[in-house]
């Protein structure tokens, strides 16, 4: 690094991200700790609540959503199975693909589950007047734009438009460097 050239945590940009990086990262402990008696991480959440609005999601399209690889899921997916919470089913028209879909135990957990987060994103966001949550939110969305555009990462758009939350527990883990294929 160059003597004159100034030091990252100098930018007040650099010292800004360090700031969403950290809330992020306590808001993901907390958000886990929170669902402890649940008995779910917030990885199971993801799934959950992807499929609560997304019934007979392809487990191919859910690993997109998440961001993360069909083999990240394929671990979760026989524990929830088995757990009884969601159900994996062949797709008629296509052998290959498994379609997903809650159980009346897993329709439970998830509305258990969201009502948790939703008190967390809640308390948390009460520290905050509603413009300085709408603006937080769209500077978000303008970063979100522009990874995706620059194809550093994948964003699949939700039913409003706006690019999708990689993960509801804002903790997608990420493809290894790969792009959506």
């Amino acid at each position: 690094m160059n003597k004159k050239q100034a030091l990252p945590w100098e930018n007040p940009r650099f010292r800004n991200w360090i700031a969403v990086a950290r809330a992020c990262h306590v808001m993901g402990q907390t958000l886990a700790r929170e669902l402890q008696p649940l008995d779910i991480k917030p990885p199971h959440l993801d799934i959950l609540v992807n499929l609560f609005r997304t019934p007979g999601i392809s487990q191919q399209d859910l690993a997109d959503k998440l961001l993360v690889g069909r083999s990240n899921l394929s671990m979760l997916l026989p524990q929830m199975e088995k757990r009884g919470l969601l159900i994996r089913r062949g797709d008629p028209q296509d052998r290959r693909v498994l379609r997903l879909e809650l159980t009346p135990d897993g329709t439970e957990l998830t509305e258990k589950a969201i009502a948790i987060q939703s008190d967390l994103i809640d308390r948390t966001m009460k520290t905050a007047t509603t413009e300085e949550c709408n603006l937080v939110g769209g500077v978000m969305t303008r970063m979100i734009r522009e990874l995706t555009q620059s194809g550093d990462i994948t964003g699949e758009p939700d039913d409003t438009g706006e690019p999708a939350p990689g993960s509801v527990s804002g903790h997608p883990e990420r493809r290894n460097g790969q792009k959506k294929r």
